[in-house]
């Protein structure tokens, strides 16, 4: 049987500024991978400098300029590019302009799609958004996201 995902298909959420529209599943994929549709706002962080011990992460840039520190490495990237981001390699990625920026992020093996479902429900609660992270084996700086937005000059929540 046919996987049809049409663009209102999904769950979604906005966690100022990084939105999470669910696609596919692991389920859809026996676990081999999961699909998430973000939306970033102008000059918005995603997320502090973060680690993930189990999964990889392959963003695929619909609209707008990705900007993304890979390790010690900055990228920017447009429509139609691929930005690997591998597991065991601290990193963190932003809306690098001033019009909206849209990525599809294929997330391998699945599993960490259901991350932003916990952190969903928790969303303001910084302690238990770092216990729903340690249970998802991803470590996360939140003392660096002052230093990114003003390195990079981006807006987070909160900040």
């Amino acid at each position: 049987m046919a996987t049809i995902i049409k663009p209102a298909d999904g769950d979604s959420f906005d966690f100022g500024g990084l939105g999470v529209h669910w696609k596919l599943p692991g389920e859809a994929s026996q676990g081999r991978f999961s699909i998430v549709h973000h939306p970033i706002a102008p000059r918005a962080l995603a997320a502090p400098l973060h680690y993930h011990h189990n999964e990889d992460e392959y963003s695929f840039v619909l609209r707008g300029t990705l900007g993304a520190l890979l390790g010690d490495e900055v990228v920017a990237a447009g429509p139609g590019t691929w930005v690997c981001k591998p597991r065991h390699q601290w990193h963190t990625f932003w809306n690098n302009g001033d019009e909206p920026c849209e990525i599809i992020e294929v997330i391998s093996p699945s599993g960490f799609e259901n991350f932003f479902r916990e952190v969903d429900e928790v969303w303001g609660d910084m302690p238990a958004v770092a216990r729903v992270s340690e249970k998802y084996r991803l470590d996360m700086r939140f003392e660096t996201v002052p230093q990114l937005c003003d390195r990079f000059g981006l807006t987070f929540p909160g900040v």
